[in-house]
């Protein structure tokens, strides 16, 4: 079901995402924050770095939660797989969810563990980020999911209603499904590997012939995420406002390349959205002539 429309949209639930999230409610837009967590803030040993704050990371995501308390901020818990250009904005999905905002703020931060060969060259032809979006697409066929969080488990369970096998990659964890068509396989994944189309994942150890490569992890590369998108290897292009080439869609944080530092992302955090209120104004000054 479709939500009702948003000024401003801000994925990520981090410093980055914070920072945003403020910015907009300051500015008075009407802000939809979604995100998981509070991004690497929690795990860090001990922050330096941050202005006004001396602890670890647990003790700054305390600090950050109380703020959201204070400030009536509001994170919609989801992880957002996919952003669509649209007549009037952007279309946001997060599995069965949708959502309508005239901008975005990217606030996903970069996935520690990164990507493997192939993983980028075959996105669209073999390799997917989103079970919900694409399972339907390998019903009887066999699959791998390389599994990054434990918590992504259910989506394996959902892969395995539709592909014939799930050859599970677990990435430093155990994996316990359910599902007696899922098969777990203790190796590293070093490469997806095909011509026009996926057709297996090398491992270091096996190599598994499959139709297609699930790849379940805390975030994906962000051209995965939206269409279209400028990169830079594993980061956003952007423009000293924070702008993508993309017009509306704006980025914060580790996503648009090092240093991986809170203070940076803060501040980007607030760039972002204050770029974001120019670009409504534009909009707001079209739709007046």
């Amino acid at each position: 079901m479709m939500n009702e429309s948003y000024q401003i949209a801000v994925i990520g639930g981090g410093i980055a995402g914070q920072a945003a999230a403020l910015t907009a409610k300051s500015l008075r837009l009407k802000l939809l924050w979604l995100g998981e967590g509070y991004g690497k803030a929690d795990s860090a040993e001990y922050v330096r770095n941050y202005p006004a704050f001396t602890g670890n990371g647990a003790a700054l995501a305390e600090a950050l939660e109380k703020q959201r308390a204070a400030e009536g901020l509001v994170l919609t818990f989801a992880r957002v797989d996919g952003v669509y250009k649209s007549a009037d904005g952007f279309l946001l999905t997060a599995g069965k969810r949708t959502f309508s905002a005239q901008t975005v703020v990217l606030a996903t931060g970069v996935e520690a563990s990164g990507v493997i060969a192939g993983e980028r060259e075959f996105l669209g032809r073999g390799v997917s980020y989103c079970a919900v979006c694409d399972g339907a697409l390998y019903r009887g066929k066999e699959i791998a999911v390389v599994l990054g969080n434990a918590k992504f488990s259910d989506e394996v369970e959902y892969l395995a209603g539709f592909a014939s096998t799930v050859y599970c990659v677990c990435r430093g964890f155990e994996g316990n499904f359910r599902a007696k068509n899922i098969k777990t396989v203790k190796d590293t994944p070093l490469a997806v590997i095909g011509e026009q189309r996926v057709s297996g994942l090398k491992l270091s150890q096996s190599e598994l012939t499959v139709d297609g490569v699930f790849f379940l992890k805390n975030s994906a590369p962000p051209e995965a995420l939206v269409g279209g998108l400028e990169t830079d290897g594993a980061f956003v292009r952007v423009t000293r406002d924070c702008a993508t080439n993309l017009k509306g869609l704006f980025a914060a944080g580790d996503i648009t390349g090092t240093p991986y530092q809170f203070a940076k992302a803060a501040g980007e955090g607030l760039v972002a959205v204050y770029s974001a209120r120019a670009y409504l104004n534009t909009l707001d000054k079209k739709n007046g002539e």
